[in-house]
């Protein structure tokens, strides 16, 4: 789930919890059903959030090397 994917499930869920009133006695309560979209969301907010700074990124394997000529810096690219 991506930062996008837990925004959007924040947003439905609200809508769902707080601007949708039913007055139904079914077996299915649509505001429960929004805080439990908000908590996944919320969640995947977050863990996109903390996996996305531990993520490397193209160019992470470079450093700068040196030799007779001078630094030269090398570049591997993760494709």
């Amino acid at each position: 789930m991506g930062l996008g994917v837990g925004i959007f499930l924040v947003a439905i869920g609200a809508i769902l919890a707080f601007a949708v009133h039913v007055n139904s006695g079914g077996a299915v309560d649509i505001h429960t059903i929004g805080y439990i979209l908000m908590a996944a969301g919320g969640l995947g907010i977050l863990l996109s959030l903390v996996f996305w700074s531990s993520w490397a990124g193209p160019g992470y394997f470079s450093r700068d090397r040196g030799g007779p000529g001078g630094p030269t810096r090398t570049t591997v690219d993760q494709y």
